[in-house]
């Protein structure tokens, strides 16, 4: 029996799914970024290839859409601290800013998970809450706590990060509609 079912308005998740589903995207928000890095230091690139391609957004919007708000905000919160605690990334200076910005994404997968739009267009009003938030905890930290971060952080992130974002939206409608697909029993 599946721990994902589909009913006539919305999705039901059991505990334990949601649970497997959690520590499923805070290894995967600590493990993929980790592998882009080595890539990046591979070909020469550095660690501007996690820069670029958002390794951790991807598991922390899956887990949302897939487990619900909780799962995701939580994942969120959790993920950039067990990363920094085992490799020292994200920086100091912007781990709040990270766990800020990917508990948004958890939460605004969750909250749209449920409700009958593209995945798409789910994905895309997941992103723009995403980088709303992350602007204004960067905002904040500038102006309240002094913190070195710099305000173009904000503009250079979301250019710097372009190729991420058309990454997610490509990928995370196919890896929903397959699991989807799968766990309800639908043909490929």
């Amino acid at each position: 029996m599946s721990s994902v079912t589909l009913t006539k308005s919305k999705r039901t998740v059991s505990v334990k799914y949601r649970t497997l589903a959690t520590f499923t995207a805070i290894a995967a928000a600590v493990a993929l970024p980790q592998i882009f890095h080595v890539l990046g230091a591979l070909s020469g690139l550095g660690t501007g290839l996690g820069e670029t391609f958002l390794p951790m957004h991807l598991p922390i919007i899956l887990v949302g859409l897939l487990a619900g708000s909780f799962a995701g905000c939580a994942s969120g919160i959790v993920a950039p601290l067990v990363s920094f605690a085992l490799t020292s990334m994200p920086t100091e200076t912007m781990l709040p800013v990270m766990m800020v910005e990917l508990a948004a994404y958890g939460l605004a997968a969750g909250l749209l998970s449920d409700i009958k739009l593209p995945c798409i267009v789910k994905v895309l009003a997941i992103q723009l809450s995403g980088r709303i938030i992350r602007a204004i905890a960067v905002l904040i930290a500038v102006n309240f706590f002094d913190s070195p971060i710099a305000v173009k952080t904000i503009w250079m992130s979301s250019v710097t990060g372009i190729f991420g974002i058309i990454l997610q939206l490509i990928l995370i409608p196919l890896i929903m509609y397959r699991i989807l697909g799968i766990t309800n029993g639908k043909s490929k």
